[in-house]
């Protein structure tokens, strides 16, 4: 029974009672032991007063005190952490659609494997969430606005298509506008829903140059995190991948570098998958961190379920041993 707090632990003056109270027996017992003793006529005394059941005529006063404690520990308000899924969050999938993407150093392709992955997110992912999609490559697409439907998610991850160039500022922008407006529309008394971004790229933006451009990667993180929109980044592929453009064999490694800054910037998480195995393991950990989140919740059902049946066990005991209740 794992407790991680108590919502009223005022309640725990009882337990002077309850201290009180065992006090109050013992001196009680101590006080009819000093009584019996002064009756002189022992062998009369076995006649009236029948020799008790020992230790056992404790077991009843003993089974009360541990029910009123049990039971004060239940007033007090435990909690204890649990895993809650979430709702009305938005999340916005933002995947990187560049040439480089045809590499083959994760079999069978970088973007056929990243397919895979996160389409196993969006469908794992808990039901109350609203997933969007972006694709980007020289220019941003938004793919799927945010819904609480998988399949029309599902089906734009399928039809996924390369392109030139990497705008990964474009790709952020994207996203923040599509969260922007979805939540304008479901925004309610509780304001908008809690919104997060996950990007996953394999390499280094090249539209425009400077990251910290207007447009750049690091200027559309910084404004993610004025708009509360944390980034999850993931790095996917290997240093040793290769694309063929224009008959020349041309190196795509992937840029850790960029990716972690951009998560730091935006008060995200960066993840590195160098294989489809990894990069399945990340999403998954993102769809559980994302998906449910931990809440200190009641739990003093247990203690006083014990506490009323101590409570019913000390009356039966009570009967049988003394016939009579406590």
């Amino acid at each position: 029974m794992s407790v991680s707090g108590f919502s009223a632990p005022w309640w725990f003056l009882l337990l002077l009672v309850v201290a009180a109270v065992t006090v109050g027996y013992l001196v009680a017992q101590r006080a009819r032991r000093k009584r019996t003793m002064r009756f002189t006529n022992l062998e009369l005394l076995d006649k009236v007063a029948p020799r008790t059941q020992g230790w056992s005529r404790h077991v009843p006063a003993a089974l009360i005190i541990v029910a009123l404690t049990l039971l004060t520990v239940g007033l007090a308000g435990p909690t204890a952490e649990a895993k809650v899924p979430r709702n009305r969050a938005t999340v916005m999938l933002v995947i990187d659609v560049s040439l480089s993407m045809e590499a083959t150093d994760v079999k069978p392709t970088r973007i056929r494997a990243a397919q895979d992955a996160a389409t196993a997110f969006a469908k794992g992912l808990t039901p109350g969430i609203n997933l969007g999609l972006v694709s980007f490559a020289g220019t941003a697409t938004v793919m799927q606005q945010p819904t609480t439907e998988r399949q029309p998610v599902v089906a734009a991850i399928d039809n996924l298509k390369l392109a030139q160039s990497t705008a990964t500022g474009e790709g952020i922008f994207a996203a923040l506008t599509a969260i922007q407006g979805f939540s304008s529309v479901v925004g309610g008394a509780d304001g908008p829903p809690p919104a997060r971004v996950v990007l996953m790229s394999d390499g280094k933006q090249t539209v425009p140059d400077d990251l910290y451009a207007p447009r750049g990667a690091f200027t559309a993180a910084q404004e993610a995190r004025k708009e509360q929109v944390p980034i999850s980044t993931i790095s996917f592929g290997t240093d040793h991948g290769t694309v063929t453009i224009d008959g020349r064999e041309v190196p795509v490694d992937v840029d850790d570098g960029s990716l972690h800054e951009v998560a730091r910037l935006s008060g995200g998480e960066f993840y590195q998958a160098g294989s489809a195995e990894q990069l399945k393991q990340v999403y998954s950990d993102l769809g559980e961190q994302i998906g449910y989140e931990v809440k200190d919740t009641d739990a003093s059902r247990p203690w006083v379920m014990l506490g009323t049946f101590s409570l019913i066990v000390a009356a039966g005991s009570a009967l049988f041993v003394g016939q009579r209740l406590p």
